[in-house]
């Protein structure tokens, strides 16, 4: 496949038009022509990059790439390393922050919505429609104890998970936004969820969920976002006819 077929697929794919993020969306690092091999992942660190190299991939594509707003702009240390290990071993890098978490089919939201059996989802972003909004917003297939979700939780991310909620407490309507969104409880709260699945927990995020009734999960940024990367990798093989693999770098944030 030429880098220009793939960038195309992955645009309309993606739409990242539809999103104002903090970071370049698609081509980030430009590397060979022809894409043989593509790896997935969710964080384009030097590690990925290595372990994208044993594969001899020729693309890597990820949710949290290079350039973000507020960084510092020179390319030296760890950015200089990581960029050089790009360039010289003639690897493209593609990022997609936001279009990867709000995607119906390959997004981090959807699947972990998929994994939990939620089922009539709807936007956590009121006013957004539902292919536009970071977070959403769905029915447990079987309301149950919170206990019991909190185990189901972490079988599905595959770790322990911080719970901020009584074990007795019924539960069928589950907010959830990938990564660091904590601070998009209120959003849960206006949609009526009886609890919010994100990664990442603040000070402030425990007493919100305590004085307004909430249930909170923070499940890890990174264990919640390798929904969208694993299912990516697996839509490209079996549509795109060519070998992509998602590959894992374990990260306990």
């Amino acid at each position: 496949m030429h880098i220009s077929e793939l960038e195309t697929k992955l645009t309309a794919l993606f739409q990242p038009h539809l999103f104002k993020d903090y970071a370049p969306n698609g081509l980030q690092v430009e590397g060979t022509q022809t894409i043989n091999k593509i790896v997935t992942g969710v964080t384009a660190s030097q590690a990925l990059i290595d372990a994208a190299l044993e594969k001899q991939a020729d693309a890597i594509i990820v949710h949290h790439g290079y350039f973000w707003k507020g960084e510092a702009p020179e390319i030296v240390g760890m950015k200089y390393r990581r960029v050089a290990a790009l360039i010289k071993n003639d690897i493209n890098l593609f990022g997609y922050h936001l279009p990867m978490d709000a995607h119906l089919v390959v997004g981090n939201n959807t699947n972990l919505a998929r994994a939990l059996n939620l089922h009539s989802l709807r936007p956590l972003e009121r006013g957004k429609p539902l292919e536009e909004s970071i977070g959403l917003v769905g029915t447990l297939e079987d309301p149950m104890p919170a206990g019991e979700l909190r185990e189901k939780i972490s079988a599905v991310v595959g770790r322990e998970v911080l719970f901020e909620c009584p074990d007795d407490k019924q539960v069928a309507e589950v907010a959830l936004c990938t990564g660091g969104a904590q601070g998009y409880i209120g959003k849960a709260l206006a949609a009526g969820a009886d609890i919010f699945i994100t990664g990442e927990v603040s000070e402030q995020t425990i007493h919100t969920a305590r004085e307004e009734g909430i249930g909170f999960c923070a499940a890890g940024h990174h264990a919640t976002e390798c929904f969208g990367p694993r299912a990516l990798a697996e839509y490209i093989a079996k549509n795109w006819d060519i070998e992509c693999e998602f590959i894992d770098i374990p990260n306990p944030a």
